[in-house]
């Protein structure tokens, strides 16, 4: 008896056979493979350039020997953490690989195929792969100046409507929303209704700015604030997040949470950078100054660029943005080109040491654009 061939594809789930995956910053051993380059930079996925904090480097070694056992499925000393900082209870608290994990176990949590998803334009690519992956309808609503138009999002609500993503800072224009138009907002949605804030650069806005989003809590609980440490805690290669939630919220994520998805490394070292306030104090500093030197080729050389709060600046070097992605790239710097968020004229430049942003701004002037 011939047996049929299984069609993988056919067998798939309708959403995910039109996925397309998502696409990280190019790795530099890659780079260094195809184009036999020595050395490289790269500027295309927003990491902390300053490199592991050196009391995570202590603690890590203490963890080594025991690396036979399974991490703590719980959490327990990240989350008591995390709890005493954001003045919640260990219980709101759900621990993910990374906050892209936890942004899906929200959507495979709360969302099915009936219902709808809205997001910004320009927003980050995990909203719309999630809500394709479960079957949801997806809905863009066009951006303002780069970024959330608030109102338009309210107004895209409707009985199908079961969750909104705004991301602030958002990825990958650095927009910035004002605590007084998310509290504005969050007034506008129905309570049935979940709105994930999530607040990936949430530690590079200026603290007279940063919005009390997790005190909302109290008064909005359909609010979930998700956050990393990936970016100014230096840890992404460790895949660390969270979000805080209700506890009601937060028991039902951890139902589905799959077991030790945090490992234990990844929690020995958030637990430990959370309390080098140094570390993250010169992030911020070597930050700041890096999105000056930046802004500065920007204006001198006569680039646009989307003003921003994050850990990046976004520029606008024109129609040949694909060409001149290519060319940094022979230069030995790796952007990051987003034409798949609706943005083609557009690189991407995550914000380096002082000598790493100025090979990006020599490389540029070099190549002809």
């Amino acid at each position: 008896m011939t047996m049929a061939r299984f069609d993988a594809t056919a067998a798939a789930n309708p959403g995910v056979r039109q996925l397309q995956p998502y696409q990280a910053g190019k790795p530099m051993d890659e780079l260094q493979r195809e184009l036999g380059l020595s050395h490289v930079v790269k500027l295309a996925s927003n990491e902390n350039p300053l490199g592991l904090s050196e009391k995570v480097r202590t603690a890590l070694q203490g963890e080594l020997s025991d690396l036979i056992r399974y991490p703590d499925a719980n959490g327990f000393y990240l989350k008591s953490k995390l709890a005493e900082l954001q003045g919640v209870d260990t219980h709101q608290i759900t621990l993910g690989n990374g906050s892209n994990d936890v942004l899906e176990i929200l959507a495979r949590t709360f969302v099915n195929a009936d219902n709808e998803v809205i997001f910004s334009q320009h927003a980050f690519v995990v909203y719309p792969l999630v809500t394709q992956a479960i079957g949801a309808k997806a809905v863009a609503v066009p951006a303002s100046d780069y970024g959330h138009d608030l109102d338009a999002m309210a107004g895209a609500i409707t009985d199908r409507t079961k969750m909104i993503f705004i991301a602030n800072p958002n990825n990958p224009t650095g927009t910035f929303l004002s605590t007084e138009s998310i509290k504005t907002f969050l007034d506008k949605v129905p309570s049935n209704v979940l709105v994930v804030l999530d607040e990936a650069y949430y530690e590079y806005v200026a603290e007279h700015e940063r919005a009390p989003s997790i005190a909302w809590l109290k008064d909005y609980p359909n609010l979930v604030v998700s956050r990393t440490f990936s970016k100014a805690y230096g840890l992404a290669g460790l895949r660390a997040g969270y979000a805080v939630t209700s506890a009601e919220i937060a028991d039902l994520l951890n139902r589905i949470r799959q077991p030790f998805n945090v490992n234990s490394l990844s929690l020995k070292a958030a637990e430990v950078v959370l309390d080098d306030h140094d570390y993250l104090q010169q992030a911020i500093k070597v930050n700041a100054a890096g999105m000056q030197q930046l802004i500065e080729f920007c204006q001198q050389d006569g680039f646009g660029y989307i003003s921003s709060h994050g850990n990046f600046l976004t520029i606008e070097v024109g129609p040949k943005a694909a060409d001149i992605y290519q060319k940094l790239l022979h230069e030995g710097v790796i952007v990051r080109p987003v034409a798949g968020y609706e943005l083609p004229n557009h690189l991407r430049v995550s914000i380096g040491l002082a000598d790493e942003n100025q090979a990006f701004i020599d490389a540029m002037r070099r190549i002809s654009y």
